[in-house]
């Protein structure tokens, strides 16, 4: 051996049992897990199959769909305009509140401050927006106003934690920058963490809005107004013709809000 090489130092060889048993213990459990949800949901294959005659007797009363312009594709069209409607008042009115609850809730503010809005958004998130549908149908009645408001609740606590989770990623450089500065609070936010973020910030919100247009479908079957409504209510009548009508028209209205979104998407991105 010569005075240039250094001599090779074995390297232990790792113990990999530990992790071969925690593999094993995430496999039985998540095993375990799927066993009992199979059979708390009752899920069937063979039932399935065994009701194939129901789904083509259910296809054939459905097809071809209505094509009435004055009884089902008129109104069908207005309820779309009405249920993009829902969507995009659901979303923009949300901005202010979410946007406030986003800067409270990003991790360096005050602890009983941060919590605080981390609990709203968290309560926000956890009702379902059909849940809230239901409660403003009691309160203003049946119509889109209750699905607008409906949206409005949910959305703030998602789009909350989805933009405050956008500000915590922002580097702090310029941020402690204007702190050490003397600079305020708000003018860190409005001059630092807001300028970086606002692509993500727009992201988001485009991907909010093609959200709530579906869950305002949704949202129509409760009573809050839009194609929905029209759906559960052709369901109800065994108009199983008129609902394929409806259907297809949903299908081309997110087909469409999808186009504009990624369209947008593209254009900030360049």
């Amino acid at each position: 051996m010569t005075t240039t090489e250094r001599p090779r130092v074995p390297v232990p060889a790792r113990d990999r049992k530990p992790f071969y048993l925690g593999v094993v213990v995430v496999a039985v459990v998540l095993g375990a897990a799927h066993v009992g949800a199979w059979r708390v949901t009752e899920f069937s294959p063979g039932a399935l199959v065994d009701g194939w005659h129901g789904m083509i007797r259910f296809l054939g009363e459905a097809l071809p769909p209505d094509l009435d312009w004055a009884s089902v594709v008129q109104p069908g069209l207005e309820a779309c305009l009405t249920t993009l409607a829902i969507g995009l008042l659901g979303t923009t009115l949300s901005v202010p509140a979410a946007l406030l609850l986003a800067v409270l809730g990003t991790r360096g503010r005050n602890r009983v401050v941060y919590q605080v809005s981390r609990s709203v958004m968290s309560l926000l998130r956890a009702v379902p927006d059909v849940v809230f549908a239901l409660i403003f149908v009691t309160a203003v009645g049946l119509g889109p106003f209750a699905g607008v408001l409906a949206l409005i609740c949910h959305n703030v606590g998602v789009m909350g934690k989805l933009w405050s989770e956008a500000m915590e990623e922002v580097d702090p450089g310029p941020a402690d920058a204007l702190r050490v500065a003397g600079a305020r609070e708000s003018q860190v936010v409005a001059n630092a963490v807001l300028p970086a973020v606002v692509p993500s910030l727009v992201g988001l919100l485009l991907y909010r809005f093609d959200v709530n247009v579906r869950s305002s479908l949704v949202l129509g079957l409760v009573g809050a107004g839009g194609v929905g409504f029209l759906i559960n209510q052709s369901i109800q009548l065994f108009a199983f013709d008129e609902m394929a009508t409806y259907i297809l028209m949903v299908l081309v209205l997110i087909i469409a809000v999808d186009l504009l979104s990624a369209a947008v998407r593209r254009r900030l991105a360049e």
